[in-house]
């Protein structure tokens, strides 16, 4: 499909060493799908971002000034807003183009296609799609009105009118189904059913699974029949911004004090880095620990708060809602790290737990895991659907987008 070209700049030759570069890491392998990452001008959707500055701070920076970093297969920052705890919260993004085009590329898209993309962000993606498969094929929704209108108007300025609509993503947009494929570019805590439902029998839909902070990857499922859609993790690990149901911040953390004087000591072997180093690890330790889990670094008495000082931190530590939480020093003794655990759940043993049974099972990859989805039930499991090592998500029979109890399915 070609569309008039109505961008100036000296843009084109950024836009075909991006397609060139995503082409030689494997990440763009469709010809079509080429023609529309050289065809569509990514600084048209992020005429400005913003970059994080060495104290933390974030700083403006307009997007023709600097094309090559525009056109580089990197994340851009394009919202920010006020935390509810304080500092800044980023509240959309322009991903990065080859996690772009390698999930578009897992639909297996046909001429003819029908689309629902879940998170509009700056239209980009939309932009791509609509290239590749033309605008009556491509539906977008987005929770934010005025991200959705900024797309809307920067697409038209290029030819392109794929149906945007701002609404709540995880209702999908029932109106135009069914689809043959539903790719969302945001993470959530559980495959919303409906979903499932606006999807064609045989159809795909591509998300970011976290049912837990940081705790998941892009999973691909295919509609088996009507009360099931099942398929396999990505081999590579991916992350996305939270899917929200209503505009604006992030929905405020939790705080847990770690009253040392009422702790239980002891000492582990395992790293206290080990839930970031290992992210399967984490995974498979947040079905115990449960979907809120608030983590982070110990400083030192009266260090430095901004992320980019030059402060050393002394000890990693994790939380949970119900007053339970672990710290673990970084600083090892006889290859022994301190765990001090408070509240009514030893979190740092889950952990352990956790990376004992990711060993036992061969220390496996992403795509070693799966994924079945009912209309009740999340089961996670490795290697096969029927296999004996499965862990679930159970769905409250009142919300389907919300998952309750997490464990592992005995």
């Amino acid at each position: 499909m070609t569309k008039p070209n109505t961008i100036r700049g000296d843009w084109e030759p950024h836009a075909g060493r991006l397609a060139d570069e995503l082409a030689a890491a494997g990440k763009l392998t469709e010809p079509r799908l080429a023609e529309a990452v050289r065809a569509v001008p990514r600084h048209a959707f992020v005429p400005t971002y913003h970059q994080q500055t060495a104290d933390g701070s974030w700083a403006r920076c307009v997007s023709v000034d600097d094309l090559a970093s525009v056109y580089a297969n990197t994340a851009l920052i394009t919202a920010l807003a006020p935390a509810a705890t304080g500092g800044t919260t980023v509240l959309s993004s322009s991903t990065q183009p080859g996690l772009m085009t390698r999930m578009i590329e897992a639909l297996h898209l046909i001429d003819g296609a029908r689309v629902l993309e879940v998170g509009t962000g700056t239209g980009y993606n939309a932009g791509l799609l609509a290239h590749r498969l033309g605008d009556g094929q491509v539906y977008s929704v987005d929770v934010e009105a005025d991200l959705v209108e900024l797309a809307r108007q920067r697409l038209a300025g290029l030819g392109y009118h794929p149906t945007l609509v701002a609404g709540d993503g995880a209702a999908g947009l029932p109106e135009h189904a069914p689809f043959h494929a539903i790719i969302a570019t945001c993470a959530v805590p559980a495959i919303p059913w409906a979903w499932v439902e606006q999807v064609r029998p045989g159809g795909v839909i591509l998300s970011d699974l976290k049912p837990a902070p940081g705790a998941g990857s892009l999973v691909r499922l295919t509609r088996r029949d009507d009360d099931r859609a099942e398929g396999r993790f990505d081999a590579t690990y991916a992350a996305f911004m939270d899917l929200r149901h209503t505009a604006g911040n992030n929905p405020a953390g939790f705080r847990v004090e770690r009253d040392h004087d009422r702790a239980e000591y002891r000492t582990t072997s395992l790293d206290p880095n080990t839930p970031w180093a290992s992210l399967l690890v984490w995974f498979l330790a947040s079905f115990d620990l449960g979907p809120e889990i608030a983590y982070g670094y110990t400083l030192p008495e009266g260090g430095k708060i901004p992320a980019h000082s030059d402060t050393v931190p002394t000890a990693s530590w994790i939380a949970t809602p119900d007053g339970s939480w672990a710290e673990i020093t970084l600083a090892a003794q006889n290859g022994q790290h301190e765990v001090a655990e408070g509240g009514p759940r030893r979190l740092w043993r889950l952990i352990e737990n956790a990376y004992d049974t990711w060993t036992d099972l061969g220390r496996p990859g992403w795509d070693s895991f799966g994924l079945t989805v009912t209309p009740g039930t999340h089961t996670v499991w490795f290697d096969q659907p029927d296999s004996e090592h499965t862990w679930y998500l159970a769905a409250p029979v009142d919300d389907g987008e919300k998952f309750g109890a997490a464990g592992r399915a005995v």
